[in-house]
C-alpha cells in the first residue's frame, strides 16, 4: 500500500484552489474531495476523476511514460492508489504506420495545388485510421495470448509499479495545475448546463458594476452581462441593486459561459406577468401577443381559456395590484392590457386602448380604417404616433386612424416594426397635446375603467 498526497483545501468564501501539500492516507483524501464537491456544488465523482487524472499525469512525468495511457484509481476500500497502463486491441490492418504517414504527407504536398489544404484535412479526418503506437496499441494475436476472449476494440490493463516514497512531492508540483484546470472545466460545464435550460426565463442578480453603459450582474454561481442596448432607456443601475433580468442566451466565453441578459426584451414583461398572475402560470389565461417600446409603453393582448375568467381583470388584479407590481419593476413604463379577439374589428378597436373607437372598417391586404371621436384622436394616435404604431405591430394590420368629423385626413400606422413615425403624417405630434399625457396617466392608474371603455 502506498501513501497518497493529501489535498488541502484553502477556504476563502468558496474553494478557490487546491494545494497538494504532503503525504496522507486515501481516506483523508476522499474526505477532502467530498468537502470540495459540496462547496463547489459539483458531483463527487467529477472531482474524484479530476484528482485521478492529475495523479496519472504526475506519474507519467515522474516515470517518463508520456506516450502511454496511464490511469490512476483511488480505492477507498483498500485505502490505496493504483496505477495501470491501458492498451487498445487492434488488427494490423486497422491502423496506420509511421512509414505510411510520411508517404501520405509527401502526397499531400503534391496534391495541394489541385485541392485546397482545408479539403484535404476534412477528407483525412473522415477516412484516416488511428496511427499505431506500441505504447497504446496491442495486436489482437498478441492480446489473445494474454486474454483468450479479448476482441478488437477492447482494452487490456497492465498494472504498474507503485510510486516511490517521494512521489507525493513530485505529484504536488505536477498535479496542482491539472486539478485546477479540470475543476474549472467542471464548473464551467455545470454552470452552462444549468443556465442553458433557463434561456427565455427570468433570473435575479445583483449589479456588480456599470462600465460604458454595460451592466455586469452577479448571478450567484456565475456572472451575466446586460449590454447598453438591452437596458431600459432612462433607467439607472446602482452597484449592489438587486434586479430581475430576462436570460437571452448562454454563450461560450474565455473565462467560462457568458450569460446575456436583457430588461428591454418584450418577453421580459411576459415573464413578469407569469410571476404575478397565477392564471397565466396555470395556462388559464394566455398571452396572445405583446409589443413594447422599452421605457415608454407596452401593449399586451390576453385571452381566457376558461369560461367566466376575465383575462384583463386577472392581469390587472384587485385595485390594479398585479399590473402595478409589473409596472414597479420597469419604472414609469405604461402598460395597456387588452383582450384578444378572433374578430379583427373588435381586436383592432381594443388595441387602440385607452382611446375609444367609434367604428372599424376592414379593407383588403390587412388594412383597416378606424374612426374615433374628435376628442379621442390624439389619444388614439399617441405621442409621436406611438399608440397607433404599437397597435399596428400588435395586430399585424395597417391602421388608418381618422376623426369622425374629418374622415378625409389620414393618419396611417404601418404594421412593420419601426420606432420611426415616417408613415404618420406631419402634424401628428402637434395634435398630441397635453391632453394625451392626461389620458395616458388615466390609462396607467385606472386600467379597469379603461378596459370597460
Amino acid at each position: 500500500m502506498i501513501s497518497a498526497p493529501c489535498v488541502r483545501i484553502s477556504l476563502y468564501g468558496t474553494f478557490d484552489y487546491i494545494i497538494i501539500t504532503h503525504m496522507f492516507d486515501v481516506k483523508t483524501l476522499n474526505k477532502a474531495i467530498e468537502q470540495l464537491a459540496a462547496e463547489k456544488d459539483i458531483e463527487v465523482h467529477d472531482v474524484k476523476n479530476a484528482v485521478e487524472e492529475a495523479l496519472a499525469s504526475a506519474y507519467k512525468k515522474e516515470y517518463n511514460r508520456k506516450g502511454q495511457l496511464i490511469r490512476a484509481t483511488l480505492d477507498e476500500d483498500e485505502a490505496d492508489i493504483s496505477f495501470v497502463q491501458v492498451k487498445s486491441v487492434v488488427e494490423p490492418d486497422g491502423v496506420r504506420y509511421p512509414e505510411e504517414e510520411e508517404e501520405q504527407e509527401g502526397g499531400k504536398e503534391g496534391d495541394a495545388d489541385k485541392k485546397g489544404e482545408k479539403e484535404i484535412e476534412e477528407e483525412d479526418e473522415e477516412d484516416r485510421l488511428p496511427l499505431y503506437n506500441p505504447e497504446r496499441h496491442i495486436f489482437l494475436e498478441e492480446a489473445k495470448a494474454i486474454k483468450p476472449d479479448v476482441a478488437v476494440g477492447d482494452e487490456l490493463i497492465f498494472p504498474l509499479e507503485s510510486p516511490s516514497s517521494d512521489f507525493g512531492r513530485i505529484a504536488a508540483q505536477t498535479a496542482k495545475q491539472v486539478i485546477l484546470q479540470k475543476l474549472r472545466e467542471i464548473e464551467k460545464n455545470t454552470v452552462k448546463e444549468e443556465f442553458a435550460g433557463r434561456v427565455g426565463e427570468l433570473v435575479t442578480g445583483v449589479v456588480q458594476r456599470v462600465e460604458r453603459g454595460n451592466v455586469y450582474v452577479d448571478l450567484g454561481k456565475t456572472a451575466g452581462i446586460m449590454f447598453f442596448s438591452e437596458g431600459i432607456p432612462g433607467e439607472h443601475y446602482r452597484t449592489g441593486e438587486r434586479l430581475r433580468f430576462f436570460l437571452v442566451d448562454v454563450q461560450e466565453g474565455g473565462r467560462g459561459p457568458m450569460l446575456l441578459l436583457s430588461r428591454s426584451h418584450p418577453k421580459f414583461i411576459s415573464k413578469l406577468f407569469e410571476l404575478e398572475v397565477p392564471e397565466i402560470a396555470d395556462e388559464i389565461v394566455e398571452i396572445k401577443g405583446i409589443v413594447r417600446e422599452p421605457g415608454s409603453r407596452t401593449k399586451i393582448a390576453v385571452a381566457s381559456h376558461a369560461e367566466g375568467v376575465d383575462p384583463v381583470g386577472a392581469c390587472v388584479g384587485q385595485r390594479g395590484a398585479r399590473v402595478m407590481a409589473v409596472n414597479n419593476e420597469v419604472g414609469n413604463e405604461k402598460i395597456d392590457i387588452i383582450e384578444w379577439s378572433e374578430d379583427p374589428a373588435q381586436y383592432l378597436a381594443a388595441s387602440l386602448s385607452p382611446a375609444t373607437v367609434t367604428s372599424v372598417e376592414l379593407k383588403d391586404k390587412n388594412e383597416a380604417l378606424v374612426l374615433v371621436p374628435d376628442d379621442q384622436l390624439s389619444l388614439a394616435i399617441g405621442k409621436g404616433g406611438q399608440n397607433v404604431r404599437l397597435a399596428a405591430k400588435l395586430t399585424g394590420w395597417k391602421i388608418d386612424v381618422r376623426s369622425q368629423s374629418n374622415p378625409e385626413e389620414s393618419n396611417v400606422a404601418p404594421t412593420q416594426d419601426t420606432k420611426e413615425s415616417s408613415d404618420v403624417q406631419e402634424g401628428v405630434e402637434e395634435k398630441a397635446t397635453s391632453s394625451v399625457d392626461d389620458g395616458e396617466e388615466r390609462a396607467q392608474y385606472e386600467p379597469e375603467e379603461d378596459e370597460e371603455e
